[in-house]
């Protein structure tokens, strides 16, 4: 899997990576719980979900602030500052239509959106969501108390080498897997997020409610859950597509809160999720196709500019300060990437995609 890693800047300042593999119509996966674009791709657990949603779309992920390659110590994160990652990113890419996956948490960050920028979103697809968080549901007072002792695990033994206190999570979130997984589990909670951030992140999370926003949806909702699921319970998976109008429920036999590519339910996961991205809206509108460009080094891109400003080779040679050779490679991968044979059609493309207008 080749994929392109970039940042982008919120409006409130913080630096968010996000990373683009595969082809054709953009599929935006949130960012959920614990993400690391980088890492996941080399995980027992994440790589499948990758390569698999990367095989037919354009796969969008990105790390939500505090975690992974985007910026850490940020304080404040909510719906909001969630939100407000979403939406950069996808400016950043200059999508304009797209279809949406948000899981666990990050499922209720898409309902969120959907109903925000409903012209954005062509079908929804949501694995392991709620619309409510528990600490807002009515629960019996020891299983509030044992929620009060998970955030203190989180926040008084995540950091140590021992992972015995990690793997109380991974054993809840995984409890099928094999052993190589749950280790790279282990180690993926202690490298992604540091151990005040990963409570304030799990509190933020539980108290979460999305239920009017989910009432708003206008477009096609897929909505999926595993039986056995010990982090988001299947009640709460029937309770969120109860409350989106004509949304599609579909409950996946599997205790694991992670599908594993092992299992029965990932085949199954991945036949629903692919023929419903896969149908048009009834007007034969499929969706758009994510930003050709984004395959380029930041170089290239500056190429690129400059070609659309008319220059020369060696005009851009010397604005960029590097060699007629260098120049010629660059134009070399740019039509290569592009799929195009002359300069002039690179030309009118990229002053369509909004380069060259600094002339």
């Amino acid at each position: 899997m080749r994929q392109e890693v970039r940042f982008c800047t919120t409006q409130d300042g913080i630096r968010i990576a996000y990373a683009a593999c595969g082809k054709d119509r953009p599929l935006v996966w949130i960012a959920h719980w614990l993400t690391h674009v980088e890492y996941d791709c080399e995980s027992p657990v994440w790589c499948h979900w990758v390569r698999e949603l990367s095989n037919q779309h354009t796969l969008i992920r990105y790390d939500e602030r505090g975690c992974g390659l985007s910026d850490r110590n940020v304080g404040k994160s909510s719906l909001a500052e969630w939100l407000i990652d979403l939406e950069t990113v996808v400016d950043a890419l200059g999508l304009e239509e797209f279809d949406l996956l948000g899981t666990c948490q990050g499922g209720t960050i898409a309902v969120a959106y959907a109903a925000k920028h409903p012209e954005r979103v062509r079908r929804l697809v949501l694995y392991v969501a709620y619309a409510r968080g528990r600490l807002l549901q009515d629960r019996p007072p020891e299983q509030v108390e044992l929620d009060g002792t998970m955030f203190n695990m989180i926040k008084f033994g995540w950091g140590q080498n021992n992972p015995a206190f990690r793997h109380v999570f991974t054993t809840l979130f995984m409890p099928d897997a094999h052993e190589e997984q749950m280790n790279w589990f282990n180690d993926l909670q202690k490298i992604t997020i540091a151990p005040d951030e990963a409570a304030q992140f799990l509190y933020n999370s539980v108290i979460l409610d999305v239920s009017e926003d989910a009432r708003k949806i206008s477009c096609p909702a897929l909505v999926m859950h595993c039986t056995g699921d010990a982090m988001v319970h299947l009640h709460d998976g029937k309770e969120l597509a109860s409350l989106i109008p004509g949304a599609r429920f579909v409950q996946l036999d599997s205790n694991n809160h992670i599908l594993m590519e092992d299992e029965p339910a990932w085949t199954r996961f991945m036949d629903e999720l692919s023929d419903f991205l896969n149908r048009s809206n009834g007007n034969g509108k499929s969706g758009t196709l994510v930003n050709d460009f984004f395959c380029l080094t930041p170089r290239e891109g500056d190429v690129l500019d400059l070609i659309a400003q008319g220059k020369s080779n060696a005009q851009i040679a010397e604005q960029l300060f590097i060699s007629p050779q260098t120049v010629r490679n660059h134009i070399t991968n740019i039509f290569s990437k592009l799929q195009v044979q002359r300069r002039a059609e690179v030309i009118v493309r990229a002053r369509d995609a909004g380069f060259g207008h600094s002339n």
